[in-house]
């Protein structure tokens, strides 16, 4: 039986504190963790007592900024000093319920632990996210996300378990199969990344079977840019004839935010996580409004707790009432890119996100597209962009001048010079998982 939500429209009470009751809640939660990290996590005590800080030293939320930022690299190094758990693991490995894996792209595959506890606070956060959506117990959810290593398949399938509804846990693959059960069975829920609902959508146009014409209603997307970019969401949003809402976590923390019904950017779940927005270069708290890198700590979790874990993510912080009533801080537009995938072209600061913007709004295109940074886009003295080279591509019997106006418009959209490579649609790969839109001519291009 699953829980009984809080009310016909929240899950949890928790959704509605008051800013004061969220910021005395997180630092009373902040005050228990920081002691429990250090009783249990060797990687912090030492870390932690090298820097003379002791746990009751913590007396304010701005005190959290006595310690140092941990990232990838720190983690990946405390698995090398204890393989094969790390020495920053806090909990018994007695009681370790479940381990995920990140996809290992730049290294070797890194663990990260869940105990009991942790997995039913993941699930009940799951649960939050897709009843602020509009699910409930009489839909049927189809759940595409990979189940393969993958961490979000099965945070998607207990939450939406506890909510009550019908899970249909398809995961990623056998694309024909996933189109004729949504129609079959009467899928009126789906999540998955951006790139496999765009990519279930033009298969299912190729059958003669539109997704339009099925029962799904609400898609939550994650795992890459998405319903974050307006032009996306649109051109999800326009295939599937539903809605779709941006879904935002990671390998180490399962589920960072999510949108309501309303669609104004992801709730941080504040009383999950404690959320800085930090200055890229000098680690200094930034505004609402103003672009910053989000540093995140985890307020209860047992087996693998992070302290200011630096995301690399770039994102604005709102944390203002939504107009749903929800009280908890919002990240309007979502991860606006990550701080490593920034490029800067003749000074100008561009994420992938904003190209992704003006491709998918320009007409005649399919929507598919990859940034190519080569010898000729490249200064061959300082080595630094001069532009980007965008290979795009195009619909049957588009005008030859779709690559000068594209160009155009990146250029006054954005302020850097592009060269436009028109290709045939269905020339660019797919993906399943999470597609990879900068290519670079050092990396065998």
């Amino acid at each position: 039986m699953s829980p009984t939500p809080h009310s016909e429209r929240y899950w949890s009470e928790v959704e509605t504190w008051s800013r004061e009751e969220i910021a005395a809640r997180q630092l009373e939660s902040l005050q228990r963790q920081v002691s429990y990290v250090h009783d249990h996590s060797d990687y912090y005590r030492r870390q932690w007592d090298e820097l003379g800080f002791k746990p009751g030293d913590l007396r304010s939320l701005e005190d959290i900024r006595q310690l140092p930022l941990v990232r990838k690299s720190d983690y990946v190094q405390t698995l090398e000093e204890r393989p094969p758990w790390g020495s920053a693991l806090a909990a018994d490995t007695r009681d370790v319920r479940r381990v995920h894996f990140s996809s290992g792209t730049t290294g070797r595959p890194t663990p990260v632990c869940w105990t009991s506890g942790d997995l039913d606070r993941w699930a009940d956060l799951y649960a939050r996210a897709g009843y602020s959506q509009g699910v409930r117990d009489t839909d049927v959810y189809q759940c595409l996300f990979s189940y393969a290593w993958f961490v979000g398949g099965l945070g998607g399938t207990a939450g939406y378990e506890r909510i009550g509804a019908t899970v249909i846990p398809a995961g990623s693959s056998d694309t024909e199969r996933q189109i004729d059960t949504m129609f079959r069975y009467g899928t009126t829920a789906v999540s998955g990344t951006p790139s496999f609902m765009l990519h279930l959508a033009e298969t299912a146009e190729r059958l003669g079977t539109p997704l339009r014409d099925s029962t799904v209603s609400r898609i939550q997307v994650g795992g890459e840019p998405g319903a974050g970019v307006p032009a996306t969401r649109h051109h999800i949003e326009e295939k599937w004839g539903a809605r779709c809402f941006d879904g935002y976590g990671s390998l180490e923390f399962q589920p960072i935010a999510w949108e309501c019904e309303d669609q104004a950017g992801g709730h941080l779940a504040e009383d999950f996580v404690y959320a800085e927005v930090l200055e890229p270069d000098t680690y200094e708290p930034v505004p609402d409004g103003t672009p910053g890198v989000l540093v995140l700590t985890h307020l209860d979790k047992q087996a693998s707790p992070l302290v200011r874990w630096w995301t690399g993510d770039i994102v604005v912080r709102d944390s203002s009432r939504c107009s749903c009533g929800r009280t908890h801080a919002r990240l309007p537009g979502g991860v606006v890119g990550r701080a490593d995938d920034m490029l800067v072209v003749r000074g100008v600061n561009l994420f992938p996100s904003a190209v992704e913007q003006v491709v998918r709004q320009h007409p005649g295109t399919t929507g598919e597209y990859q940034i190519v940074l080569d010898d000729d886009v490249t200064d061959p003295v300082t080595g630094y962009l001069t532009g980007i080279k965008l290979r795009v591509e195009v619909q049957p019997g588009v005008s030859d001048r779709l690559a000068e106006e594209l160009a155009a418009a990146v250029r006054a959209e954005l302020t850097v010079r592009c060269h436009v490579e028109p290709v045939p649609e269905g020339a660019l790969p797919r993906s399943t998982h999470k597609t990879k839109r900068v290519m670079r001519a050092d990396r065998g291009l």
